[in-house]
């Protein structure tokens, strides 16, 4: 006589949060660019507001991921680590991925309303754009780095959406060639990981050259620092002070370093390297210390 095992509702709701992915929760501290970089961070409303964003941001992003899992089953069932998710591992059901996904993305959308209509519209054309990504646009080539980036630059807008600051223009180019460089640093981590050509696991992927990836993410690193600079000697013009400018050494050079992890074919999840590579750590607090001087002190 044979039996049949259930799953504990223990084991249900780990495989849920799981399937939440909260370690890709750190791309969500993006939100604070703007509040940070912005001198107003020391402030206890804008502050709230930005927290605000980070709870939003961790329901919408996690929403999509339950969607594009579903939605990537078949193909990340033949992926050598994401076969180990638990929606293609079978210890999440497709029908409560999408019940958990619908419901966070609302939830985005409920908490978000706690700030202001701006961060509202952020977090709506963030759920937006990303389930068109899921549904239609994954496999297009370019169109799929360019919504992937976008992920990131939403990120880095809806702190200041939710505190009602104006961003620099320096800052939004930064921030949107630094996405870039991210998302297409991550498409090249990802063609390092299978046969050049194989679409198995990502139908984009066999249009994507090694070379492309490669041009693509240079001039992404090339344009980021430069964008940088000018948004530094901005603030360096503003207050008079020189810290701003010195500021551009530890970030170049945390670019780089950041590039070598790409080149390595490490960068297919950006969170993993902000929490395991200790040199990139060390020049992000010198680099996070003198814009804190150049904002903060002056």
């Amino acid at each position: 006589m044979t039996t049949t095992r259930v799953a504990s509702p223990s084991v249900s709701v780990r495989a849920v949060v799981k399937a939440a992915r909260p370690r890709q929760w750190v791309k969500n501290v993006l939100v604070l660019a703007a509040p940070a970089l912005g001198g107003q961070i020391g402030d206890t409303d804008v502050l709230f507001a930005a927290a605000i964003a980070f709870v939003a941001f961790c329901c919408a992003a996690s929403g999509i991921y339950f969607i594009n899992d579903v939605r990537d089953i078949e193909e990340d069932r033949a992926h050598p680590t994401k076969r180990f998710r638990p929606i293609p591992a079978g210890e999440v059901s497709t029908r409560l991925a999408v019940v958990v996904g619908i419901g966070l993305l609302l939830a985005g959308l409920a908490v978000s309303l706690a700030a202001n209509w701006q961060l509202f519209a952020v977090i709506a054309t963030y759920e937006v754009v990303s389930l068109i990504y899921c549904l239609a646009l994954k496999d297009e080539p370019v169109i799929d780095i360019a919504i992937i980036a976008s992920g990131f630059l939403l990120r880095a807008v809806a702190g200041g959406a939710a505190a009602e600051i104006a961003l620099s223009q320096w800052f939004l180019l930064a921030a949107s060639f630094g996405s870039l460089f991210m998302a297409a640093g991550k498409r090249y981590a990802e063609a390092m990981m299978v046969e050049p050509g194989d679409a198995s696991t990502r139908r984009s992927l066999s249009e994507y050259s090694a070379s492309y990836l490669r041009f693509v993410w240079s001039v992404a690193a090339a344009i980021l620092i430069m964008t940088y600079g000018l948004w530094a000697f901005e603030i360096k013009q503003l207050n008079g002070t020189p810290w701003a400018a010195i500021s551009i050494a530890p970030f170049v050079l945390a670019v780089l370093r950041y590039a070598v992890d790409v080149d390595a074919g490490r960068a297919a999840a950006p969170e993993d390297i902000a929490l395991s590579d200790r040199v990139l750590q060390g020049l992000a607090v010198v680099w996070l210390t003198l814009v804190a001087i150049a904002v903060y002190i002056g």
